[in-house]
């Protein structure tokens, strides 16, 4: 995987007559935190990821304030600059990710929370890694073949 448009973003569906949160939560708000539970709970049995694309929801900024404060701040944060800056940042919850995509011109493109043990755009693409080993491997041949000229 090298491009972004190569991550595989799915939507969940909400969970029909699932429990409603309370507390002051907003109902959007609420309705996400309890799909993260569903999602969680599937990544801890099965190990199948998730997203939530936080653009597709009718969110007002008093909304995502609340969903901020209720996922919190994790321990790891990554930016990654691929035809536009990728921030990636852990929550307090394990397993739950915020991450933004933006364009060559800053503009954000996508908003996704990523329910997984790592974020994809985090993980080595395979032909990378292959590249990578042969870009290796020359290196070391030159490096020998200098020393012993």
């Amino acid at each position: 995987m090298t491009r972004l448009s190569d991550i595989a973003i799915r939507v969940e569906p909400g969970m029909a007559g699932a429990p409603a949160v309370t507390g002051g939560l907003g109902g959007g708000v609420a309705a996400i935190l309890t799909e993260l539970v569903t999602l969680l709970e599937r990544l801890a049995a099965d190990g199948t990821p998730a997203a939530i694309d936080l653009r597709s929801l009718p969110m007002s900024p008093q909304d995502r304030v609340e969903l901020e404060r209720a996922l919190g701040e994790g321990e790891v944060q990554a930016t990654v600059n691929a035809r536009g800056l990728s921030t990636v940042r852990e929550t307090r919850i394990a397993g739950v990710w915020w991450i933004e995509h933006r364009d060559p011109q800053g503009e954000l493109v996508a908003e996704l929370l990523e329910v997984t043990r790592v974020p994809e755009i985090l993980a080595g693409a395979p032909d990378d890694i292959a590249a990578a080993a042969q870009t290796l491997r020359e290196y070391i041949t030159t490096t020998a073949t200098a020393r012993t000229s």
